[in-house]
């Protein structure tokens, strides 16, 4: 998601402007490929750390914790006597502390900074409560503005998103800042002095961190103990003249700011392509944005390029067709998922349109948490909130039953443990199914046309 997205380090001064021209324009995409391919890339990430980085991330925390930013898991072990306790996770994941670290090179004080900024941030515009509280239509609007998820991933299980700059014309820009209107500004940022249209955007960074992220980490793919962290993007400028681009240059340059100052560390690369003679340029105007090493996960491919480089990333099936690929997704389509993915939101997919030949997902915020999916968001101002169950992915409640059986005849049990009764029609894993094909789904449906359900028990949200 994130479209010009660096990490701060103090290396960024002393690289003078000729040098980010170079390093972008001499970026090789075989050598990077090659890279992504091995276990090189997750270094610095969970499970993935030297006995040093090990240290700072144990020095980070403790540090965070003195300040009153972060709170450990406990409750795990209980009082003596008392047995297990409820436990309690930490206020933030281990994965979350390493993406400040990483962004200032392990540099604890440097992390603790960033940190600490981006806690008071969030506390100070409300971001929890505005990614539950925003207008669908509202979110859905901003989504159609910015790079949007195809719904696929590369061959590591990071998620591709696509940003096709053209879309971005005068016509359209206008046509989205007249939905921002005083009846679309979510319930709990009346007050706010900060302009929708970033509100917006803050919501969907919170999209990226809190559903798409967690969603492919649960995904098949290699190294599947570290989670993802980052996303991978496919910018395309073709089509695009140097008038459109400076008109556009403060709405790119409020999600590169965005994402520098509370987001650190969820690129993982850029693929620009298209790329127009006069681009030199626009890189003379965007180049600033960017320090030394998020330079060097920016690639501008050439037409002969750009199939090689991007299926050197990703699977075929991954590649939107006007990219080389095999993948049925256009700008303004909702994700076309893959089957592991069908099977693990199933509860979530609406039907085929007019405009979009697959399946889509319903609209607006959602919170994916391991084992249940939160839908949010208001429609018309009424709370549509809802948490629905995982669906099991196939063969795996068979694996686990198989597992649970061992487990018992090893510990002399005679019974196996009951299975878990259903709940509702959402925990079926038939992705062929249609919204309209169970009563399970007939809500689903309501929800992708925009109708609310009675609202549901507002539950408590965590920070990424």
């Amino acid at each position: 998601m994130p479209f010009w997205s660096s990490s701060k380090t103090s290396e960024s001064s002393a690289t003078n402007d000729h040098d980010l021209e170079r390093r972008a324009s001499q970026n090789d995409p075989a050598a990077s490929a090659s890279q992504a391919a091995g276990t090189e890339w997750l270094q610095g990430h969970l499970h993935h750390l030297t006995e040093e980085q090990e240290g700072k991330l144990v020095e980070f925390k403790k540090l965070c914790e003195e300040k009153g930013y972060y709170t450990p898991a406990s409750g795990a072990e209980g009082a003596e006597g008392e047995g297990k306790g409820e436990e309690k996770k930490a206020s933030h994941s281990d994965e979350t502390m390493l993406r400040f670290l990483r962004a200032r090179r392990f540099d604890v004080n440097g992390a603790w900074g960033q940190f600490k900024d981006t806690e008071d941030w969030r506390k100070e515009n409300a971001i929890e409560d505005l990614y539950e509280n925003i207008e669908v239509e509202a979110y859905d609007a901003a989504r159609r503005m910015y790079p949007q998820w195809t719904g696929r991933r590369d061959r590591r299980g990071i998620p591709v998103y696509v940003f096709e700059i053209r879309h971005l014309n005068s016509k359209n820009m206008a046509a989205y800042n007249s939905t921002m209107s005083s009846e679309a500004q979510p319930e709990t940022h009346k007050s706010s002095t900060v302009p929708q249209r970033l509100l917006r955007l803050f919501a969907l960074y919170e999209n990226l961190l809190n559903f798409v992220m967690p969603m492919c980490s649960q995904l098949p793919r290699p190294n599947p103990e570290t989670p993802i962290v980052t996303s991978t993007n496919i910018v395309d400028v073709s089509g695009v003249g140097l008038k459109q681009f400076w008109n556009l240059k403060g709405h790119m340059q409020d999600a590169s700011v965005l994402a520098t100052a509370h987001y650190p560390e969820t690129l993982d690369r850029i693929f620009i392509i298209g790329a127009p003679s006069f681009f030199p340029t626009v890189w003379g105007w965007i180049k600033r944005w960017f320090d030394p090493v998020t330079t060097s996960k920016i690639f501008i491919l050439s037409a002969s390029e750009v199939k090689p480089t991007l299926t050197s990333f990703m699977d075929p099936s991954s590649i939107p067709k006007q990219y080389g690929g095999d993948l049925d997704w256009k700008w303004g389509d909702m994700p076309n998922l893959d089957e592991p993915a069908r099977e693990l939101l199933s509860p979530l997919e609406t039907p085929p349109t007019e405009e979009q030949s697959h399946p889509g997902l319903i609209k607006g915020p959602v919170l994916f948490k391991g084992d249940e999916i939160q839908i949010l968001g208001k429609v018309d101002g009424v709370s549509r909130q809802k948490t629905i169950p995982v669906p099991k992915r196939k063969g795996q409640e068979q694996a686990e039953q198989a597992g649970a059986k061992t487990e018992s005849h090893e510990n002399g049990a005679t019974t196996a443990p009951a299975a878990e009764k259903e709940t509702s029609g959402a925990d079926s894993t038939d992705t062929d199914a249609t919204p309209a094909e169970e009563s399970g789904d007939v809500e689903k449906s309501a929800l992708a046309n925009g109708d609310a359900p009675a609202p549901a028990a507002q539950q408590q949200t965590t920070s990424a």
